[in-house]
């Protein structure tokens, strides 16, 4: 009887890196956990009509002149950027807010590597506030898996690793795990404790940064595993919510 032969789950740990992996024909996830991602999750959940990542500041302000009934948001060093109405926080988006609405989103770091992935099959945003989601929609799938960690100005951090460990241990007996990365954000997730990761990010280079301005609360909520249980999917240029 010949072998299954089971879909791959790799980790890439920063952009630089990501041109090391094939990504063709696979399920990418765009992983961001402090905190685009977390905040797409947190918008869709709540009911924004879609999320549109974009590069640049003055493509976001642009866009958001064009679309009606839009919000543009984006953060540099912590604050909000010149010329964007809000800011890259979750709780920026109860549904008395966002409800209905399109979320045009800059971010230095994951709306980058959502716009270097290549020939993908699929691209969904992952973390905590969505992790449940996001393993069973990769299960479901049965294809190759990339877990992109968007990392900080293309250096190696704790969080984004922290979350793809979670989901390499969650799902892996489903997949083919031959790669380091994986291996190793794994380990990191099993010295980890689930109740709570932001106990263990506190040490995080990325954690002292932004709680330096003052974001404490925000990181906590970033960290609280199934808060949004949504997929945000690519469709296009939009992130919307998966439907079966």
């Amino acid at each position: 009887m010949d072998k299954v032969q089971l879909p791959k789950l790799k980790v890439c740990l920063s952009p630089a890196l990501l041109h090391l992996y094939d990504t063709t024909g696979a399920v990418v996830v765009i992983i961001d956990v402090f905190r685009a991602t977390s905040t797409i999750a947190a918008a869709l959940h709540n009911g924004a009509k879609c999320v549109i990542p974009v590069a640049g500041v003055q493509e976001c302000i642009d866009l958001g002149n064009q679309i009606t009934n839009s919000i543009t948001a984006g953060e540099r060093d912590g604050k909000v950027a010149e010329g964007l109405e809000h800011g890259n926080s979750p709780s920026e988006y109860p549904p008395s807010f966002i409800e209905g609405k399109t979320l045009v989103l800059t971010t230095t770091n994951g709306t980058r590597l959502l716009h270097m992935v290549q020939d993908a099959d699929t691209i969904i945003t992952g973390s905590f506030l969505n992790l449940s989601a996001v393993c069973d929609f990769l299960v479901a799938q049965g294809k190759n898996v990339l877990l992109g960690c968007a990392a900080w100005k293309d250096r190696f951090n704790l969080e984004d690793t922290l979350f793809a460990g979670a989901v390499v241990n969650r799902i892996k007996s489903n997949f083919e795990v031959n790669c380091d990365s994986a291996r190793a954000a794994n380990y990191l997730y099993e010295h980890s404790s689930e109740t709570s990761f932001i106990e263990f990010l506190k040490d995080s280079s990325h954690y002292k940064r932004l709680s330096a301005y003052g974001l404490h609360a925000d990181m906590e909520y970033c960290a609280t595993p199934d808060l949004h249980p949504v997929v945000p999917i690519l469709k296009g240029k939009e992130l919307v919510v998966y439907k079966k």
